[in-house]
């Protein structure tokens, strides 16, 4: 198994929701505020069928590239909420709704947000689209 800061997976999990047309993806780094956890990784998915994807795909994804399999997984029977527990990252995947309701980044808003840019090049080597040909 390949040794990955807690840092690059979630940004590998970012790209892999974002390649999978996950919608509002962020990434707050908790690991000044929580000792359960260094990342969030939260992603919106429109309907049940989506967050229920985006979770398999996830886990299929993570478990291709490093070997690393949820310390747990929780997901309701109706999958409006679903969550992946890899330790110093925890995945949350909700329908755009419960992610209203719950409002996660304004509970963790003492939280540091890792921006797009940031998680987009942490990941780049990880992209399903990118070619290989322009980057040597």
């Amino acid at each position: 198994m390949e040794n990955i800061s807690s840092l690059k997976l979630a940004c590998v999990v970012a790209r892999i929701l974002d390649e999978k047309l996950g919608k509002d993806i962020s990434i707050l780094n908790i690991s000044h505020v929580s000792s359960f956890a260094d990342y969030f990784v939260i992603c919106s998915g429109d309907v049940s069928s989506q967050v229920k994807a985006l979770t398999e795909y996830v886990k299929l994804k993570i478990k291709d590239y490093f070997s690393l399999l949820p310390l747990r997984i929780e997901q309701d029977n109706r999958n409006r909420w679903n969550l992946i527990d890899y330790g110093s990252v925890v995945v949350h995947i909700l329908q755009k709704d419960e992610r209203e309701t719950y409002a996660i980044e304004k509970f963790w808003n003492h939280a540091y947000s890792v921006t797009d840019e940031q998680w987009m090049k942490e990941s780049e080597e990880y992209s399903e689209y990118e070619d290989k040909n322009n980057n040597q």
